[in-house]
């Protein structure tokens, strides 16, 4: 029974919940083990809490025993980000400069599934501070990606992804500020949707609009079910739009008939490897036979690299402007050269990549007053090996520019997700689906019909050897 329980979605455990057929605490339980059978391999998870995940699904037992239930995700296990506030639990961040004080407050997201009755009881690992697309760090150690132990599962919701993979629960939460929810989305097999900005209610920080919180799924319902938790209004962020009253598993099979979709390969960033691009080709045609009509452009957004490097270093340097030598001294070699390049760039580069950034979200909304919908491969790339942070030093000298299809969507603020669509030599790989503001819901249709084309039922070599293909 417990294998069974790990895979099942985030709603069926609620309907079974609801008949009383399951408990919140037997799928703590299958959760559990399957946490401590995956993780001293993986080593995903920063912090383990599990008499409050006891206390919390025991609770869900009872309300749904009295048939009260809080909300949507009541009993349903969720890992959380290292990059969010969870009230007793301290955030590190991936880093030996932040404080071990448990925090005394949730981060927007985490309130409202904690209003919905989520279980949490764990942390998952990122990168220092986030800042980079692969999850390896001098706190935490090596993450590594279910489906082949000596490859990255991509970052910076690098934990996240890996124990969702791994069948150790349906659902984490993720943080994306250049494609960190989609990277690993893609690298580790699994779904993960990038909201609009505004959307959901988060924290200001120092990556300004390009940050934005989410999730990740192993399939595409469950992340509607997630949204429709964390598009809950937060008083806390005077940037998030008004509760729209949408819910976004309505119309969730309701197909693709009629969309206007492009597609483009490389974004004219000449770095997609042809097999990734071959093995998306399934994608395309499902689409194509459901009813939509799909064709290539020649969209070109590589010149906007410059935009996005002035803007990133400069939003990491501003996080570490208060260390002293030794916290300094205590960083990924890689922020800290990172962060020192920002000293070179002066306050018109910086105010003028802003206006770049405007200026390509315009440009982005032009575009699709012709198309519903813009088609890419997630990563251009297959997972690479774990602990490094770019395959080739030579062809990607940084994290950017191996990363190309993703952070563009950032700078404009546009819903983004990765679709898993099969495998190039057993490593999973991702459809990327963009759309303009706010259009999450043609995004999870576009989304749910290619992953009813294209799902292949495998489970990662680490849980089911025998499964993958």
């Amino acid at each position: 029974m417990p294998n069974d329980l790990n895979w099942l979605p985030a709603r069926e455990m609620v309907s079974r919940f609801a008949t009383g057929d399951l408990s919140p605490v037997d799928v703590l339980d299958a959760t559990l083990a399957q946490l401590r059978t995956v993780d001293p391999i993986l080593n995903a998870v920063c912090l383990l809490d599990e008499p409050q995940g006891r206390r919390l699904a025991t609770e869900s037992a009872e309300r749904w025993r009295r048939g009260a239930p809080v909300g949507p995700l009541d009993g349903v296990p969720v890992a959380i980000k290292d990059t969010g506030h969870v009230a007793g639990w301290p955030m590190r961040i991936g880093s030996h400069t932040t404080p071990t004080a448990p925090s005394t407050f949730d981060t927007p997201g985490v309130a409202r599934l904690r209003e919905a009755g989520a279980v949490f009881f764990c942390k998952t690992t990122t990168p220092e501070y986030g800042w980079k697309g692969i999850t390896h760090g001098p706190l935490t150690g090596i993450t590594r990606n279910p489906w082949d132990t000596s490859r990255t599962p991509g970052g910076s919701s690098g934990g996240s992804a890996a124990l969702v993979a791994a069948g150790v629960m349906p659902l984490a939460t993720g943080g994306d500020g250049g494609g960190s929810i989609r990277i690993p989305a893609a690298f580790s097999g699994v779904f993960g949707l990038k909201p609009s900005y505004g959307l959901v209610p988060n924290l200001p920080g120092p990556m300004g609009t390009l940050a934005v919180y989410g999730g990740l799924s192993r399939d595409v319902a469950d992340s509607a079910l997630l949204m429709n938790v964390l598009t809950r209004p937060d008083p806390r962020d005077s940037f998030a739009i008004p509760d729209r009253g949408i819910d976004y598993l309505d119309g969730l099979d309701s197909g693709v008939a009629g969309l206007r979709i492009a597609w483009s390969p490389d974004l004219g960033f000449p770095v997609s490897d042809p097999a990734v691009v071959a093995g998306l080709q399934p994608a395309l045609d499902a689409l194509v036979k459901a009813g939509a009509d799909v064709q290539r452009v020649p969209l070109d957004l590589s010149g906007a690299q410059g935009t996005i490097e002035v803007i990133w270093a400069a939003s990491h340097a501003a996080l570490v402007r208060d260390f002293d030598g030794a916290q300094l001294a205590a960083l990924d070699p890689g922020l800290l050269r990172l962060a020192v390049s920002a000293q070179d760039i002066s306050t018109s580069e910086l105010q003028a990549a802003y206006l770049d950034m405007r200026a390509l979200s315009q440009q982005m909304q032009q575009f699709h007053r012709d198309y519903d919908l813009l088609l890419t491969p997630t990563i251009p790339i297959t997972a690479f090996a774990a602990g490094i942070d770019t395959p080739d030093p030579e062809r990607f000298p940084q994290w950017l520019d191996w990363t190309p299809l993703t952070w563009p969507f950032n700078l404009t603020r546009q819903p983004a997700a990765s679709v898993p669509c099969g495998f190039v030599d057993g490593l999973p790989i991702g459809l990327q689906i963009v759309g303009p503001m706010f259009s999450e819901p043609t995004i999870l249709r576009a989304s749910r019909c290619v992953e009813q084309a294209c799902a292949t039922g495998a489970r990662p070599g680490l849980v089911d050897r025998s499964a993958r293909t």
